[in-house]
């Protein structure tokens, strides 16, 4: 690839989010903050009709490539006539497919950067997304594959299971009850005559109530590990016979997620500058007697399956490196187009942050998670 077909792929203010036509953009200008939080599709993205981005990628050409391609195949599994909602628009699953087929057709011609931003605001509509209530901006936080040691069977120091999703754990969809609840669902079981919600992590965890059913998949050495896996929704299993077992998300027992991190700054366990997910792990290592308290303050669940070829996202493709993100499933569409204009840290030789750079990138939503919530976390 030459250099001057490569701008187009190469490095942009903290958190702007843009569905464009296909694609989500973040831009500040002439639009008017949420005074709350997004509560549907028609709140979470509005159209750009002035201001638009400049189109500029940071990466190379065949991740992006992979990623669109990994996602025609969910497209081509759907109805052409299933609809998608794009802030208060309406397309048909045909359309989105179009629109990324030629979006795709488009960076393979490897235009220069004037030629591609050009055929960008003439071929495609853009939405952006609306963002934190009073300020406009996203939230963006990276996930990664995880590894954790594990075995197949438990004993003295594997002790703490993940669970594949149990039979009796239930996905209702409301719609069907009344049209006020559209796409909405509720998750849960059936005990006798009556439905209620599936059971906590307390439950699970604690009590124990999936014991003796057969639904584990390994045992972890500790509970944190467990914990944290659930969060990033799938993870590596190092076995002790030197194998490795991937998982990925099934399903959640339908309970809110609350996050740890805050319940312990709410408590004055930690404080907000040596916030990470390292520090939640060694604090709680060094407090064994609060762990049980700390993780159950979240009662939603992760049931993971056994996966080839994975991570795999919410859409059941591939996730590629560096390209794919997770949304919010209730507010945008599934495998969207997105353009992201946000700063990235460079690492040093310690593993320590040195300093943070603009960047910009096309990904697509091909994800979703507990802690995703609103138009304003990615």
């Amino acid at each position: 690839m030459k250099n001057s077909s490569l701008r187009i792929f190469k490095s942009a203010d903290i958190h702007f989010l843009f569905l464009l036509f296909i694609l989500i953009i973040f831009l500040s200008g002439c639009y008017s903050a949420l005074e709350r939080e997004a509560d549907n599709p028609k709140e979470a993205l509005s159209q750009v009709n002035c201001f638009f981005p400049g189109f500029r990628d940071d990466m190379d050409l065949i991740s992006i490539t992979r990623a669109i391609e990994n996602n025609l195949g969910y497209l081509n599994r759907l109805d052409p006539e299933d609809v998608f909602f794009y802030g208060r628009d309406e397309y048909t699953c045909q359309h989105v497919r179009e629109s990324q087929e030629l979006f795709l057709d488009l960076i393979q011609k490897k235009p220069d950067l004037k030629e591609f931003n050009r055929a960008m605001k003439k071929n495609f509509r853009i939405y952006r997304a609306t963002g934190r209530p009073g300020n406009r901006h996203v939230l963006f936080t990276g996930y990664f594959e995880p590894v954790f040691e594990a075995s197949l069977s438990p004993d003295e120091r594997f002790k703490y299971p993940i669970y594949r999703m149990p039979d009796d754990l239930i996905r209702i969809d409301l719609s069907l009850f009344h049209e006020k609840y559209n796409n909405d669902t509720i998750i849960g079981r059936i005990e006798g005559k009556k439905v209620l919600p599936y059971y906590s992590r307390k439950q699970i965890e604690t009590e124990r109530m999936l014991n003796g059913k057969g639904l584990e998949i390994a045992w972890l050495k500790d509970p944190i590990d467990v914990a944290f896996l659930h969060i990033q929704g799938s993870g590596r299993l190092r076995l002790k016979n030197g194998d490795t077992l991937s998982v990925g998300y099934m399903a959640s027992n339908g309970r809110p997620y609350h996050s740890i991190g805050r319940y312990m700054l709410d408590r004055n366990y930690m404080d907000r500058e040596e916030m990470s997910m390292q520090s939640i792990r060694n604090y709680l290592r060094s407090h064994p007697e609060i762990i049980d308290r700390v993780l159950n303050h979240n009662p939603s669940y992760v049931f993971f399956r056994v996966v080839r070829d994975g991570p795999f996202g919410n859409i059941h493709v591939p996730l590629t490196p560096g390209r794919s993100i997770a949304l919010s499933s209730r507010l945008f569409p599934k495998g969207a187009l997105c353009f992201i204009k946000s700063k990235k840290p460079v690492i040093n030789s310690d593993d320590e942050i040195e300093k943070w750079t603009k960047f910009s990138r096309f990904i697509i939503n091909q994800d979703t998670g507990g802690a995703i919530k609103g138009a304003g976390r990615a």
